[in-house]
């Protein structure tokens, strides 16, 4: 009986120990504006060098939900917003359209102007090869003639040699506001499964919580979105999904952007991860620009 006592206060402790440990390093990492919006240091710009071949997967933070992935020299983006967005904003891009050498692709997982970001998409169009998303939002580009693909759910296709699949998303608030010209579908929404030889990527896009998110492949990386928002995961499944699988890494997502203290979408504080996350070591929280390396 005493040994195991012994054995569970010291349990404690480490289970202490680790915790404060993620509680300085999240508290390190955030800023904090007046109105007490949650931001992240300085952005780190990036140039040309970071398009070219390596030996492993590094993705950048481009802030938002936006994420640039460069896996042994094949090059992509998931839902840049760069340029144009119509809010004033916490940072600076890492990077402007212009500075982008070449894009294999551009993912975009639905058509929030936060996420696909058409000023964004255009001025990439003479450095981007392809643009991949749901049936509806590829309507959209092909409207802006841009080189786009349009896929159904648990479609999988290729960009080189990263494998991509769909994963289903909820996220039909426009029908709930009302005022647009259409009704819109959950196929009109979509998160991505990535596939590199250094592991597997999960960009969820927007969603409320799906049973399905439990249920996946182990992902190595998610773009955490943890955003406490009605029409997001929101952040007590946000926990769930990362307990779910957790060996996985969590980039942080959807948060210290847009400067609107007072909309939950965009007002996600990595503090109120603190006491939540199954080691939380594993997450991340970024600065623009920041190289996180994904190594096999």
């Amino acid at each position: 009986m005493i040994r195991r006592t012994m054995k569970t206060r010291i349990s404690g402790i480490l289970v202490t120990i680790f915790t404060l440990w993620g509680v300085f390093s999240l508290e390190a990492q955030t800023l904090y504006t007046e109105k007490g919006q949650a931001y992240p240091s300085t952005t780190q710009h990036f140039g040309k060098e970071a398009f070219a071949p390596n030996g492993h997967t590094e993705i950048r933070w481009l802030g938002n939900a936006g994420f640039f992935i460069n896996s042994r020299g094949t090059c992509l983006m998931v839902d840049p917003m760069l340029v144009g967005f119509d809010m004033p904003l916490l940072i600076e891009a890492p990077i402007l359209p212009e500075e982008v050498p070449a894009l294999d692709a551009v993912l975009i997982t639905h058509s929030d102007n936060d996420h696909f970001s058409v000023p964004t998409c255009e001025r990439l169009s003479a450095a981007c090869k392809a643009y991949h998303s749901t049936l509806y939002v590829d309507s959209l580009m092909k409207n802006l003639q841009l080189p786009s693909f349009g896929h159904s759910m648990k479609d999988t296709f290729h960009i080189k040699e990263i494998e991509v699949s769909l994963t289903p998303a909820y996220h039909t608030w426009q029908n709930e506001f009302g005022g647009f010209d259409r009704v819109f579908r959950r196929e009109d929404y979509c998160g991505f499964l990535i596939r590199t030889a250094d592991g597997l990527i999960w960009a969820p896009g927007d969603s409320r919580f799906l049973p399905e998110f439990l249920h996946l492949p182990a992902p190595d990386v998610i773009f955490f979105d943890f955003s406490d928002d009605g029409w997001h995961i929101g952040l007590d499944n946000a926990a769930r999904i990362a307990n779910a699988y957790p060996n996985a890494r969590l980039l942080l997502s959807h948060w210290g952007t847009v400067d609107a203290p007072d909309m939950k979408p965009f007002n996600a504080d990595p503090k109120e991860l603190e006491g939540r996350i199954v080691n939380p070591k594993r997450i991340h929280v970024l600065t623009p620009g920041e190289a996180f390396v994904l190594k096999h």
